[in-house]
């Protein structure tokens, strides 16, 4: 008989290669079983946050992202656009706060935020955060000066996503290095919000390259506390999504994707696993097992930036079926 040893409930972050392959290769139920049980001691069980992502400021980006329907390389036939009004985006933020959401996400198509933008997007922040939601920006790379205005307006999150493993990341983004993407992570650090970095899977990457993806994230000096995990979603006229339409390689499978989301429960045991963009295409089967596996936040809307995802009615179903709630804003802060 199987019997089956607890997870140690350690915080570590200095996993190795080799032992993120090994967990992320176990037996999919052993994985899942105990995925679940490590996300049951840091989490409530059967409860996912409800996020919602506005841009805030679309296309024209000079960054080349291969993945990327914003990026001024890419034929994807988004137009940019100027940075939005503060109080668009507040009333944006209180439209998704009466939908459910607890958490507001505001992404601006930019390589780096640039000083004449930062006292309108800390007004952004200050504002949504009065309404009572979790606030997360994600505007490029950032000075250490931006980096603490942000902070002292009470942005909770910068998100900053490592996208893959530094292996593959060549093939992605050359407008950008990976250290580049570390040394924003430290400004945010150090001026006190919380890390949200995750990446996307299923561009083409190897097992190896998802395995280090995670190592990556699960050996910063402090574990991102949201770990969004995104599936390609093949837009045409960009690199990554041109090259799955011809062919060149395939959706990623959903068992692989499951995995990638119990690893990272598994190895960043405290964060918030957010299974975010390529919903929209994923069964409510599929669904079910990333949260068996330790997913606890998902994107509402019918929107992620200018990807399709979901939808609210379409959520608030699926949560019913699988007997799972939406956290409410004061169970997010306790949880």
């Amino acid at each position: 008989m199987n019997i089956q040893t607890p997870f140690p409930s350690t915080i570590r972050t200095d996993w190795t290669r080799e032992e993120i392959a090994e967990i992320y290769e176990r037996p999919l139920m052993d994985l899942l079983l105990e995925a679940q049980s490590v996300h049951r001691r840091h989490f409530r069980a059967n409860a996912v946050q409800a996020c919602q992502l506005l841009s805030i400021k679309t296309g024209g980006c000079p960054e080349d992202c291969g993945y990327c329907s914003q990026s001024a390389f890419a034929k994807s036939g988004v137009k940019a656009e100027k940075l939005m009004r503060a109080d668009a985006v507040i009333e944006a933020a209180r439209a998704a706060k009466a939908g459910g959401a607890s958490r507001f996400c505001m992404g601006a198509a930019w390589r780096d935020l640039k000083d004449r933008d930062t006292d309108a997007v800390c007004e952004m922040v200050a504002g949504v955060k009065a309404l009572g939601l979790e606030t997360c920006m994600t505007l490029g790379m950032l000075s250490g000066e931006q980096a603490d205005k942000l902070a002292g307006a009470g942005l909770d999150y910068y998100n900053h996503n490592l996208d893959t493993s530094p292996e593959h990341y060549a093939e992605i983004i050359s407008t950008r290095t990976y250290d580049d993407r570390l040394e924003t992570l430290a400004k945010v650090r150090d001026a006190g919000m919380h890390v949200c970095c995750g990446g996307i899977v299923g561009m083409g990457e190897e097992k190896s390259d998802r395995i280090g993806l995670i190592h990556a994230l699960a050996t910063l000096p402090a574990h991102p506390k949201s770990v969004p995990v995104n599936a390609l979603v093949p837009v045409t006229g960009t690199v990554r999504g041109d090259a799955m339409k011809a062919g060149e390689y395939a959706e990623i499978d959903g068992i692989e994707f499951v995995r990638a989301i119990a690893t990272c429960r598994l190895t960043m045991p405290e964060s918030y696993v957010r299974l975010s963009a390529g919903r929209e295409s994923m069964s409510i089967e599929l669904q079910a097992l990333c949260f068996m596996g330790g997913a606890n936040s998902i994107f509402t809307g019918d929107t992620l930036l200018t990807a399709p995802n979901a939808g609210e009615d379409s959520d608030a179903s699926m949560l019913r079926t699988l007997g799972m709630e939406a956290m409410e804003p004061a169970l997010v802060e306790a949880s």
